[in-house]
């Protein structure tokens, strides 16, 4: 009677290793490898044109764009290790866990590219080619259509100084008639002069108007400078 308590308690045990290790495949073929680190580095070279296309910030970080094809592959491989071997699987991620990643992301577009590339590289090295590139595919043109539309009209921020409340009377008259649209974002009044930074669209490529306002008479200083869409005061 014990042999037999003994011999099914084995039984079920080497069932329940054979059911959970089948899920894992040992041994990855050079082609598969081939094929999913491929599929990651063109699709996170799509990311990375498409990134460049739409950046809509002040400075464009070649590096980073770089680093999201980096990324995809990287996590290409890091999945199809996890899904060959039970042990390494639980090893790898505790060794993640203890990562911290302190790089400062500024534009919340670039977390949506940064997203975009891990979740190509788990999609692409757990074997899910057409949901990878199918969805990619998607996305991109959503991100796209969306962003770039948005970049259709460049703001800019003007920043001018006025002695009294004529001159600035007469910038915004001029602002009226020379650009597209304008809004205050930051006014700062001293007891010589106000100072005014003012977001504008312009109608056209050329910012002629910063010209003729520095012209008035009142005028102390008149800037443009180029902006993301983003203010802090």
């Amino acid at each position: 009677m014990q042999q037999s308590e003994t011999t099914n308690s084995v039984n079920w045990s080497d069932i329940f290793n054979s059911e959970v290790l089948s899920n894992f495949n040992t041994d990855i073929s050079l082609i598969e490898i081939g094929i999913t680190m491929s599929i990651s580095f063109l699709l996170g070279l799509f990311i990375y044109f498409l990134y460049k296309r739409v950046f809509s910030g002040v400075l464009y970080s070649k590096n980073f764009n770089i680093s999201l094809i980096a990324l995809s592959m990287i996590t290409s491989l890091i999945i199809m290790a996890i899904g060959s071997n039970l042990i390494l699987s639980l090893g790898m991620v505790g060794a993640l866990s203890i990562v911290r990643f302190r790089t400062p992301i500024k534009d919340p577009s670039d977390l949506i590219f940064l997203f975009w590339a891990l979740a190509v590289g788990i999609i692409t090295g757990a074997g899910f080619y057409k949901l990878s590139i199918i969805g990619s595919i998607i996305i991109g043109l959503v991100l796209f259509l969306s962003m770039k539309k948005s970049n259709l009209e460049t703001p800019y921020l003007f920043v001018v100084n006025v002695t009294d409340h004529q001159a600035e009377q007469k910038v915004f008259e001029q602002l009226k008639s020379e650009v597209k649209r304008f809004n205050i974002k930051h006014k700062s009044i001293t007891a010589n002069e106000t100072e005014m930074t003012i977001e504008v669209r312009l109608k056209g490529s050329e910012p002629s108007f910063v010209n003729s306002i520095s012209d008035i008479q009142g005028v102390g200083n008149a800037v443009l400078i180029s902006y993301n869409g983003d203010y802090v005061q």
